[in-house]
């Protein structure tokens, strides 16, 4: 569900006119997502995306996420484009909400990827880095080391509820990775949430990649390791070396790892599996049983998780 502030015709035409859309003909909201409302709107010019940001998203944010995107799109990555007002600004507001119009990107994202999907996303990451390097706003990733720590501080007491021995073993864990984490990797622009309902195809060429509400200036290898963890391991939580190959390849076919990114990886690909980890407990513990929100099984990036925790080396992923 990803509609929690619903709106009426009237207050939304009153906010399209600050804005040069056309006549609006209709509007329903989007059922996917989890941290915004979304709606589908039809002008008799072109559709567009209306998104209303909910509390996750800190308003201070959004001049970062939205010129993030305006900036790779100028540099040719296929990416939402926000619309500016008539004041230039990239947002507005409506019904009390923070509030931004953004193109819509054709296509539709995966039920079930193979390894060329994963090679074309390989080489979209890259590119999208690549473009993201004069991009001049900073944010902070707010779900690496600290974030998680907090998210921990908050989630430890009750783990144990969720599957015996957890506290100890992501208490240990998380000891593990604060004392081994890199410090000195490339870094810039990271997506941070690339799964496959963010990434779009036509038929089997990638068309576009949406949704940056997490995006932030983390290591560039950070991102392919979340990625790692969001397309390289099936139904039955196996992991698949052919998927982690190609991604992997499409990657270096653009932007070429350096030694120090691929001795880190495995090490990337726990943290990452314990940010999805730590967000979905967090939510488990404190989402209210009859919330429209779908809780997410945080075990199944426990899973990963002990996965990469048995990864001696970058080799395992496909890398020759």
């Amino acid at each position: 569900m990803a509609v929690y502030t619903d709106i009426n015709e009237v207050d939304l035409k009153g906010f399209l006119q600050a804005y040069d859309t056309g006549e609006l003909l209709s509007f329903k909201g989007i059922a996917e997502g989890v941290e915004n409302s979304n709606f589908l709107l039809h002008t008799d010019r072109f559709p567009l995306i209306l998104t209303l940001y909910e509390k996750r998203v800190d308003e201070n944010d959004l001049p970062f996420y939205l010129g993030l995107m305006q900036h790779l799109a100028e540099r040719g990555i296929s990416c939402p484009l926000p619309l500016p007002r008539s004041d230039g600004a990239l947002y507005g507001t409506l019904c009390g909400r923070p509030a931004a119009l953004i193109s819509f990107l054709e296509g539709m994202w995966l039920r079930k990827s193979e390894a060329r999907h994963c090679r074309e996303l390989g080489v979209a990451l890259a590119r999208m880095h690549i473009a993201g390097q004069d991009f001049p706003l900073r944010r902070e990733n707010a779900l690496s080391l600290k974030g998680w720590v907090d998210l921990w501080d908050k989630s430890a007491a009750r783990a144990d509820e969720v599957q015996t021995g957890l506290e100890s073993e992501i208490s240990e864990e998380l000891a593990l990775l604060e004392d081994r984490w890199p410090v000195d990797l490339p870094e810039g622009v990271i997506h941070a949430d690339l799964f496959p309902d963010n990434v779009f195809f036509i038929g089997d060429t990638l068309s576009g990649v949406i949704d940056f509400y997490f995006a932030c200036n983390d290591f560039l290898a950070y991102d392919l390791a979340v990625c790692l963890n969001a397309w390289c391991f099936e139904k039955d939580r196996s992991f698949n070396v052919t998927k982690a190959k190609a991604l992997i390849e499409g990657y270096q076919s653009v932007r070429p790892l350096s030694a120090a990114e691929i001795e880190a990886l495995p090490l990337l690909a726990r943290g990452s599996a314990l940010r999805f980890f730590l967000t979905r407990l967090y939510d488990w513990l404190t989402t209210p049983e009859g919330a429209l929100v779908v809780k997410k099984d945080p075990l199944e990036y426990l899973r990963y998780l002990r996965f990469h925790r048995s990864v001696k080396s970058a080799g395992e992923y496909g890398l020759s």
